[in-house]
C-alpha cells in the first residue's frame, strides 16, 4: 500500500461523503476511480474490529458504512467515495463471519458488518491453513473475504457429509471441501 499520508482525510469526511453517494443498498464503488488521497489511519484487525487512530470505532452503523465503500486492489485496501481514496490496514480478511444459517440446499453466512452472503460459485468457502489450523474464509464481494469463526466453522463441520473422500458442505449446488 502507498505510504503517502494525507492529514486532511478523515473518517468523518469519508462518512460525509458516503452519506451523500449512498441511496439504500452498496454504493457502486466498482464505478469510482477517484486520486488517491493518502492512507487514513484505520485499521481492521483480524477479529473484524474497526480501529481509527488507534481507537476501536464503537459505533456499529459507521463501521457498516466504512465498510460499503471497501475496496480491494491486489492486496491493498481503500475507502473509496466518487472524489477520493484513502488507504486502510487489513491484518487479515476485513469482515468476519460471525454466523451461518444451514439449510438443506443453501448456506447463508451473515457478516459482524450485516451483510448476508449465501455460499454459491460466486461465493465460495475457501480453506487456507493446513489441517491444523485450517483458516475458513467466504467470499462477500468483490475480492472481499469474512473470515468464518469458530463456533461457525464447527457448525459447518457438524454438517458436513463426505463426497469423493472428502469432507465438506453443500450449498447452491456447490460442494465445499472443509479441508485445506
Amino acid at each position: 500500500m502507498p505510504q503517502d499520508s494525507d492529514k486532511s482525510v478523515s473518517a468523518d469526511g469519508i462518512a460525509a461523503a458516503v452519506g451523500k453517494a449512498s441511496k439504500g443498498g452498496l454504493p457502486p464503488v466498482h464505478l469510482w476511480n477517484p486520486p488517491f488521497c493518502g492512507d487514513l489511519d484505520m485499521e481492521i484487525r483480524a477479529d473484524g474490529t474497526w480501529f481509527y487512530l488507534g481507537t476501536p470505532i464503537g459505533r456499529p452503523a459507521m463501521v457498516r458504512l466504512f465498510s460499503t465503500v471497501l475496496k480491494r486492489e491486489g492486496d491493498d485496501f481503500f475507502l473509496v467515495t466518487p472524489v477520493e481514496k484513502v488507504g486502510i490496514r487489513v491484518q487479515d480478511a476485513p469482515f468476519v463471519a460471525t454466523d451461518a444459517e444451514i439449510a438443506p440446499d443453501k448456506i447463508t453466512f451473515t457478516t459482524n458488518v450485516g451483510d448476508q452472503v449465501v455460499a454459491d460459485a460466486d461465493h465460495p468457502i475457501i480453506i487456507r491453513g493446513d489441517i491444523h489450523e485450517p483458516r475458513p474464509y467466504v467470499h462477500v464481494r468483490a475480492g472481499l473475504e469474512a473470515l468464518i469463526d469458530r463456533k461457525t466453522f464447527y457448525r459447518l463441520a457438524a454438517a458436513a457429509d463426505a463426497v469423493a473422500g472428502k469432507i465438506g458442505v453443500q450449498s447452491a449446488g456447490q460442494f465445499f471441501a472443509l479441508e485445506p
